[in-house]
């Protein structure tokens, strides 16, 4: 079956890599009896790939039974999936079918399989292996064709160590895995996926749907999404229903989205109340300060081999491709006719020695400064496209606007 009529008969929205990935690993493993376990985030729609293997399986006619196992008590988890015997306990008036039995001949998705209790992975790693299983309350052994199909977004690796999960159920499980990316993985599909819920929206509300500005769309795809798509279309039907001008810019965006969360660079501690309008150049600042990192790691590399040869430096092939590195916009001249290279004057840092090996170098940053510098360089890259240079930033075209007029940039 073609991808793409997949995607169209279950309502897939994304041309993503990873996302075509799990949807062939799905439609591929459809048709066996394997059990497969679905790994990601919350929100990323682990729920439409059992749905896929299902449908296109031989038990598409049997049952389909989704249970949650995170949200079953787990007094009565059991009764749950493999049924009870009346009076087996405290309540029971009734004997009752667990859903083992009533998927009998189809396809049964455990959701959030790892918050099962260690009880019921014992009793759900027999039905695995031999089909069989035996009600609370009963001594009486059941037998039952059931694919099992699991998802999660808790990472087995902890979980098995802390004695949490049996390794030998998560190893039965795992026959097949298919991993679903998050939204932050999918940067191209965040739009296409903000299109479809507005239009919903718009039919279900009547009302226009929304359009994004340019600056919009790069804010909405550079925004982290720790909900994923669960969160994208939340903050889409809010905006639908809030927003009176349909024509959403950066800075209406903005409101709908947490500061903490919307960048993909760290946050600093404690600023969870900083005022939106400044994010970009703190993006900016983040930015310059990794780079500068790199290059004072360069320099003390460079400084230790001036040291060890009494303020020279070898013409070595290693420590000119570090002087290369260090004075990209300088160039580095030969000392005469001598075979060591020299280090510029007005270049050197100021450097203490104490008899060992231990160096010291007076650091001064000017943030401005560098700031000019990053911005310059971008433009002189794409060609002094804002557009392009902008997004090489990760800030917006307005903000790159202002930039260019403070530091006085042509």
């Amino acid at each position: 079956m073609e991808l793409q009529s997949v995607k169209q008969r279950f309502g897939i929205i994304g041309n993503s890599q990873a996302l075509n990935r799990a949807i062939d690993v799905a439609v591929q493993v459809a048709p066996t009896n394997i059990s497969v376990l679905i790994n990601g985030e919350s929100g990323t729609g682990k729920e439409v790939m059992p749905k896929i293997i299902h449908n296109l399986s031989v038990r598409k006619h049997g049952p389909y039974i989704a249970v949650n196992c995170g949200a079953i008590p787990e007094g009565t988890i059991d009764s749950e999936l493999f049924g009870h015997e009346k009076g087996a306990f405290t309540g029971a008036t009734d004997s009752r079918k667990g859903y083992f039995e009533v998927a009998n001949g189809g396809t049964i998705f455990l959701d959030e399989v790892a918050e099962l209790p260690l009880q019921t992975q014992v009793r759900l790693l027999r039905v695995l292996e031999t089909g069989e299983f035996i009600k609370v309350g009963s001594s009486k052994v059941i037998k039952t064709d059931v694919r099992v199909v699991a998802a999660t977004n808790v990472k087995f690796s902890e979980a098995i160590s802390k004695g949490k999960f049996r390794e030998d159920l998560y190893y039965r499980l795992n026959q097949v895995p298919i991993y679903m990316p998050p939204l932050r993985e999918r940067r191209e599909d965040i739009h296409l996926l903000f299109r479809k819920f507005t239009t919903d929206f718009s039919e279900q509300y009547r009302m226009p749907p929304l359009s994004l500005s340019e600056e919009a769309i790069i804010l909405l795809q550079n925004y982290r999404w720790p909900g994923n798509i669960r969160q994208l279309k939340n903050i889409t039907e809010q905006m639908s229903v809030i927003e009176q001008e349909r024509s959403i810019d950066g800075m209406s965006l903005k409101q709908y989205l947490p500061v903490e969360q919307g960048s993909q660079l760290p946050v600093l501690v404690g600023e969870s109340k900083e005022d939106p309008s400044n994010f970009s150049e703190r993006e900016i600042l983040y930015k310059l300060l990794f780079e500068m990192k790199a290059d004072l790691n360069d320099v003390k590399k460079l400084v230790m081999r001036v040291i060890q040869n009494d303020g020279h430096l070898d013409n070595s092939d290693a420590s000119v491709e570090l002087m290369k590195k260090v004075f990209q916009d300088e160039p580095v001249a030969n000392e005469d006719s001598s075979s060591y290279l020299q280090l510029p004057a007005q270049s050197r840092p100021e450097v203490g020695h104490d008899g060992d090996d231990h160096v010291e170098i007076e650091e001064t940053f000017s943030l401005m400064e560098t700031e000019k510098e990053l911005i310059r360089k971008a433009l002189i890259k794409h060609g002094n496209k804002r557009k392009y240079a902008a997004k090489e930033l990760g800030i917006s075209e307005r903000t790159l606007y202002r930039k260019i007029k403070e530091y006085n940039l042509k």
